[in-house]
């Protein structure tokens, strides 16, 4: 940890220099210029072929050093807002949560574009002498065309695209974060094909399996798939598609990304997904090419009470044979220091919501949820068998989407509680987050209230 922590001391004194800069100048933009990549830059010489961090397995070498990225548009604002307002104290709390190794996400643009914008990402990281960690989210039919609704027209774009990303990356050393939700949201799933989502889940395992075998002819790639995460998909259900979408000839899989469970949790469910993989990959194994049989967070544990857990990991002890786990996987820490909201506050006084409004609230428990803190600190050391590290994938303070009523992720009884300006009729209810006073922000938009309650309730606290 201790390179990471040189890293984040590096970037806070720019950081913090750009508001005593855009206090004299009165600009926000002058806190762009002095957190820029050049003002930012650890000193060394940039080295384009960097290519330390990363074992020959292409997993994370324990203690490697991860890339710290340019402010997040919308942060520098945000503090130089609260300086403004003498709320020195948050505003630190902001920049000390830029300093932190985060992802890089690349949602769009043409091959040539997504293969600049990873070139100079890779630039920044071999300046640095840091790994960067890469979210690719760009997969036709992304997000069932919800919050996050974009992506490739179709899987030649697709691959076009991809063959961009893999040729920006180049030789370097980088972590891949391979299209989150694509497994946990298959197309069928999402009421596809229709005439207006043409996708399929045939077109989506092929467009993963192009993608690994591009990315990972790389020579100093890893790439991880999509897992969900340990109250979504079962870990029959999730080790099927990983298998169909090429999980093996990957370097693991991805849980959490985006979403707010506890760490024991996801350590548990990685660690039986992996354990499942090896199972029904194995032809001695007595549950051989039956990932539906695997036991999991549903049966014999109750998801709910994390105590009996331990009987799915009993299970696995008795019924591995010889199987072997091998498949690797990552932890997205970004907004699950505080776990995952059940909303439960809100039938308490003084909002008073009835027990059909909790329920809807709960269901959305992963859109802008209030009550979330930053997690654990990214690490490449976890001192758990094949959980690859801890990172922040999710970029801490950007908006999950316009959270509300009309998308059914919130409910209201404004009868029962409401406050001075907000909406009264309907259409306008329909579009307001009532758990934030506000209309949230856009998918991928600056969310400055959520920002600040994730620096405030980190756990562990920011510094």
């Amino acid at each position: 940890m201790r390179t990471i922590l040189a890293g984040r001391v590096t970037r806070r004194a720019p950081l913090v220099a750009a508001l005593v800069t855009a206090l004299i100048t009165g600009s926000a933009a002058a806190a762009f210029a002095a957190a820029s990549p050049a003002a930012v830059s650890s000193g060394r010489p940039a080295s384009p072929g960097y290519t330390a961090g990363l074992s020959s397995a292409r997993g994370l070498v324990p203690g490697a050093r991860l890339f710290v990225p340019p402010p997040s548009s919308g942060a520098p604002q945000q503090i130089l807002q609260l300086v403004k307002s003498h709320d020195l104290r948050d505003a630190l709390l902001i920049a000390d949560m830029e300093t932190i190794p985060r992802a890089v996400w690349f949602t769009g643009g043409t091959p040539a574009q997504v293969e600049q914008q990873v070139r100079q990402t890779m630039a920044e990281a071999a300046f640095e002498r840091a790994v960067p960690v890469l979210v690719a989210y760009d997969i036709p039919g992304r997000d069932c065309a919800q919050y996050s609704a974009g992506g490739a027209l179709n899987q030649a774009a697709y691959e076009a695209w991809i063959d961009g990303f893999a040729a920006g990356v180049g030789r370097g050393r980088a972590v891949v974060i391979l299209e989150p939700d694509a497994l946990g949201n298959l197309p069928s799933g999402c009421g596809g094909p229709t005439a207006t989502y043409p996708f399929t889940d045939a077109e989506r395992y092929a467009e993963i399996q192009y993608a690994v075998s591009a990315l990972e002819a790389q020579p100093h790639v890893g790439v991880y798939l999509d897992g969900t995460h340990s109250a979504w998909q079962s870990v029959g259900t999730i080790t099927q598609r990983l298998l169909t979408a090429g999980v093996q000839d990957a370097q693991g899989f991805f849980l959490n990304v985006s979403n707010y469970q506890p760490d024991p949790n996801l350590i548990d469910y990685g660690t039986w997904i992996s354990d499942c993989i090896a199972m029904v990959t194995d032809p001695s194994n007595a549950y051989y090419a039956n990932p539906g049989a695997c036991a999991s967070q549903y049966y014999p544990a109750t998801p709910s009470d994390f105590s009996t857990w331990g009987l799915t990991t009993a299970w696995y002890a008795q019924n591995m044979g010889n199987a072997v786990a091998a498949t690797h996987f990552v932890i997205d820490t970004s907004r699950n220091g505080d776990g995952p909201n059940n909303m439960q506050a809100y039938a308490q006084p003084p909002y008073n919501q009835p027990s059909s409004v909790i329920s809807t609230l709960a269901g959305g428990n992963w859109c802008n949820p209030p009550g979330s803190g930053l997690g654990l600190r990214p690490a490449s050391s976890t001192g758990v068998p094949l959980l690859d590290a801890y990172l922040w994938v999710k970029t801490p303070g950007q908006s999950d989407g316009q959270c509300d009523a009309a998308g059914g992720v919130r409910a209201w009884d404004y009868a029962a509680y409401s406050q001075p300006g907000w909406p009264a009729d309907a259409a306008s209810q329909a579009l307001f987050d009532p758990l934030w006073g506000i209309d949230d922000p856009a998918a991928g938009a600056w969310f400055p209230q959520q920002a600040l309650q994730l620096a405030q309730d980190a756990s562990p606290a920011l510094p």
